[in-house]
C-alpha cells in the first residue's frame, strides 16, 4: 500500500478510536489530542518527535498554568490579562533556548490548549483534582502524542516498499 493510503487507514481508524475514547472513557477534549497528534508529526515523528512534542506541549501547559494562576491571584481585568499573557509568551520564546524546546509552536500549542481547556470546561486553573484544566490538557496532549506515534508505526507497517530496481524504472 502506498504511504498516503496506509496513513489514511491508520490515522482514520485511530482518529475514530481517539474520538470514541475521549467521549466515553478518557474525558479530555478530543481537539487537544488532535493538536498533540499534529505536533508529533510536525516534529518529525518517531520516538524523538514523540519526546520533543510531549516535552514542548507540557512546557506550554506549565507556562499557561503559571500565567493563569498569576491572573487569578492579581486581577482578571483586560490590561492585567494582556500583560500576563505577554509575559507568558516571552517565557515560551525563552524556553526555546533549550534544544528539546526549540520548536516554539509546540510550546504554544500546549499553552493554547490549556487556556482553551479552561474555557471549554468552565473550570478555573485553581481547580483541585483531576478536573484541573492543566491536568486535563496534559493528559490529552500525552494521549494525542501516543496516538500520533501509533498511527505512524501502523502506517509505516502498512506501507509497501518498492524494490530499488523497480523504482529506477519509474
Amino acid at each position: 500500500m502506498k504511504k498516503l493510503e496506509a496513513y489514511s487507514v491508520s490515522i482514520g481508524v485511530l482518529g475514530a478510536l481517539d474520538t470514541y475514547l475521549t467521549a466515553t472513557l478518557i474525558k479530555v477534549p478530543v481537539w487537544v489530542t488532535f493538536i498533540a497528534w499534529a505536533s508529533f508529526f510536525i516534529l518529525g515523528g518517531k520516538l524523538a518527535g514523540l519526546k520533543q512534542s510531549i516535552v514542548s506541549n507540557l512546557t506550554g501547559i506549565a507556562i499557561a498554568s503559571l500565567t493563569l494562576l498569576v491572573i487569578a491571584a492579581i486581577d482578571d481585568n483586560p490590561l492585567v490579562v494582556a500583560i500576563c499573557v505577554g509575559m507568558g509568551s516571552a517565557a515560551m520564546v525563552q524556553a526555546s533556548k533549550l534544544p528539546i524546546l526549540s520548536a516554539i509552536p509546540a510550546i504554544v500549542w500546549g499553552f493554547a490548549s490549556t487556556v482553551g481547556t479552561t474555557i471549554a470546561t468552565d473550570k478555573p486553573i485553581t481547580t483541585v483534582g483531576i478536573d484541573n484544566p492543566a491536568l486535563v490538557a496534559a493528559t490529552a496532549m500525552v494521549l494525542g502524542g501516543i496516538f500520533g506515534y501509533l498511527s505512524e508505526r501502523w502506517g509505516d507497517g502498512l506501507t509497501t516498499q518498492t524494490p530499488a530496481r523497480e523504482r529506477s524504472r519509474v
